[in-house]
């Protein structure tokens, strides 16, 4: 199997994404855990290369967040605990596929890195494709994460699209 085959466009599982969105939600209102949920990740750019996963978004008040995710932990396993930092918590969702949630208070470092990240390849075709190419030629490399976190790097430097200036112009719903 080449690395190409194990991608897809993220078009082809959108409403199984925002479905997903709307029962982590759900589950989140009936905990009482505040904050915004946002999808994020390949899945929320249309026409992204994925490996198909669904990733989330909490941006909970900086006042809530160790208390978020104490609840967190709780319902959800932890997940990519080598990533978590004093302002990033990863947890994995069960379901059909594949879904990560990150929590982050909102304004912090990785915050911004989400927000800004997706909201630019949204905005900027040409970066979108330069992203899609790197996935064909890298995902399932050892350098693979190596190199998106330099190209997320980068990209987060630029001027967030019109209309998105800011951390609260975060994600897609």
């Amino acid at each position: 199997m080449t690395t190409q085959a194990a991608l897809v466009l993220s078009d082809t599982f959108v409403d199984e994404a925002h479905e997903t969105w709307g029962r982590v939600r759900r589950r989140l209102d009936v905990l009482d855990v505040p904050g915004e949920l946002v999808l994020t990740g390949a899945a929320s750019v249309p026409g992204a290369l994925t490996k198909g996963d669904v990733d989330l978004h909490l941006r909970v008040p900086r006042d809530a967040f160790a208390a978020v995710v104490d609840r967190l932990r709780t319902v959800y396993e932890p997940g990519s605990v080598s990533a978590w930092a004093a302002t990033l918590a990863v947890f994995d969702v069960p379901g059909a596929r594949s879904t990560g949630l990150a929590v982050t208070p909102v304004d912090s470092e990785h915050d911004v890195r989400f927000c800004r990240a997706w909201d630019v390849l949204r905005a900027d075709p040409g970066l979108l494709e330069e992203y899609n190419d790197l996935k064909r030629k890298a995902f399932g490399t050892p350098s693979y994460e190596d190199l998106k976190s330099a190209f997320f790097s980068r990209i987060i430097v630029r001027e967030p699209p019109a209309g998105r200036e800011g951390a609260d112009g975060c994600g897609s719903r």
